[in-house]
């Protein structure tokens, strides 16, 4: 059996999976979001690997603590992490990939002409969603000393936690803006610019690969969340795809193993194995939720959303931007602040529900187009993970919104499969052609919208974004 751990955003999750990929016992646990000023968002990088080392003990027992062949590991992007390379102890909290704080060190870098060198050496564009200018925070603003720090992403935190060692996997290390995707290595040019010295960063490998033992168990594959995810949904062969709705949403899609030309609106970035991915990362989706819900109490559960859409027969013209820590693909926009139109005496609970609900679809139909112009090759159909999927209405309109089937798989948690997959390979469990064949589907979405009803809703979402940037003209 592998054992597959999925450090997400919000909370950390454990998997066992067995030889045929079904999941054998599973545990969770959410920790503490921290919003030290507007804009920053961080995370307890002990409190991380707490939960870890909990949720990991806690899905063996549930499996019946069975022996595993290997442990895979996935994990959210771009979050960095500073820790003392004699103690291990942490040196700041952790810089959450959401958090905005170098929005302005970012523009300055676009203003002095360096977009162009980040973008061809990286895929990325220069935005504070990434790496680079999280660290240069870490060490210009947070009192931290590059000398006796060593950096990560949360891949390399957790790996350092587990066997000792300061490494990476190719797929985090391309999230930062400081790795050559080209050459699969760290960037001397880029980190001298950012201030960053080489010997602070992890060494970086292939995502199938000898990490070291975890309690006499070898750590055999990594890979940041949605590569993870594009793996466990089989997605092997170029122009397949796949949509993860988590906190956010990202729409991958395989390109092959040479590195497509940088396109506006998109990422290039390294996928699993030895080949590429664009990328569209859209912030905000499923957190819009999590605010309706914690900030705002329109919703006592994210559950309840599904009935509260329904109700509407719909819209009624409101419409919800929900760029509450900026937009991203393909507007790439990190000062666009969150916005809701067409709001009447008549709106309720159930509006901004479904607005909520139709924004993850719209972001996604957009991103989606972008991607299709930018390949060549019209979208046949959408493979859906992540925890919205249980969403049949939110699935629907998808569909209905791209004018494609969407297919969800049987195990909905791709992410932590795609990790099982990485470790099984790693250690001789599986060999790639048999994940391939281990992927199952679940359910089919079929378009249903008439054209007409679809070009008049997403008419109205395009209005909504202008009133959004009229108000952050204002």
């Amino acid at each position: 059996m592998i054992l597959a751990i999925d450090q997400g955003t919000t909370g950390t999750t454990a998997i066992v999976f067995d030889a045929d990929g079904r999941p054998a016992g599973r545990a969770y646990s959410e920790f503490e979001q921290q919003f030290p000023r507007p804009g920053w968002v961080e995370h307890d990088a002990a409190e991380i690997w707490q939960t870890t080392e909990r949720v990991a003990h806690e899905a063996l027992a549930a499996a019946g603590d069975p022996p595993l062949a290997g442990i895979g590991i996935t994990n959210q992007r771009e979050t960095v992490v500073a820790w003392d390379r004699e103690t291990g102890e942490p040196l700041h909290n952790a810089i959450v990939w959401q958090d905005r704080r170098t929005a302005d060190r970012c523009a300055e870098l676009r203003e002095a002409g360096h977009e162009e060198r980040f973008r061809e050496r990286t895929g990325l564009v220069l935005d504070p969603y990434f790496s680079g200018t999280k660290i240069e925070w870490l060490i210009r603003e947070g009192g931290v000393d590059p000398q006796r720090a060593c950096f990560g992403t949360i891949d390399s935190w957790l790996i350092f936690k587990m066997t000792g060692s300061h490494q990476t996997d190719y797929t985090n290390a391309s999230r930062t803006l400081l790795f050559d995707i080209h050459a699969r290595a760290w960037d001397p040019e880029l980190c001298e610019l950012l201030g960053v010295p080489l010997e602070s960063l992890p060494e970086p490998y292939p995502s199938v690969h000898p990490y070291g033992e975890w309690g006499g168990t070898p750590v055999a594959g990594i890979a940041g969340d949605q590569q993870a995810a594009l793996f466990g949904q089989a997605c092997h062969e170029p122009g397949e795809g796949k949509n993860t709705y988590g906190t956010g949403s990202f729409v991958l899609q395989n390109a092959g193993t040479v590195a497509p030309e940088p396109v506006e609106g998109l990422l290039v970035t390294a996928a699993a194995g030895e080949d590429y991915a664009l990328e569209a990362s859209i912030f905000v989706t499923g957190a819009a939720v999590q605010w309706l819900r914690d900030a705002l109490g329109v919703i006592g559960t994210a559950a309840e959303t599904e009935t509260l859409a329904a109700d509407l027969a719909g819209n009624d013209g409101v419409y919800f931007v929900p760029a509450l820590t900026g937009l991203g693909s393909p507007h790439w926009d990190p000062h666009a602040r969150g916005t809701i139109v067409g709001l009447t005496r008549g709106t309720g609970h159930a509006h901004l529900a479904r607005a909520a609900l139709e924004a993850m679809a719209y972001q996604t139909h957009d991103a989606v187009r972008v991607m299709e112009e930018a390949s060549g090759a019209p979208l046949q159909e959408l493979k859906a993970d992540g925890g919205a999927v249980v969403n049949e209405w939110l699935m629907q309109f998808q569909a209905d919104v791209l004018g494609v089937p969407v297919v969800v798989p049987e195990v909905s948690e791709t992410t932590a499969l795609g990790a099982a997959y990485l470790a099984g390979i790693g250690t001789d469990l599986w060999h790639a052609e048999r994940t391939r064949a281990m992927w199952r589907e679940a359910a089919r979405y079929e378009p249903k919208m008439g054209a007409d009803e679809r070009g008049e809703l997403l008419g109205g979402w395009q209005r909504a974004l202008t009133a959004m940037r009229a108000a952050e003209e204002a």
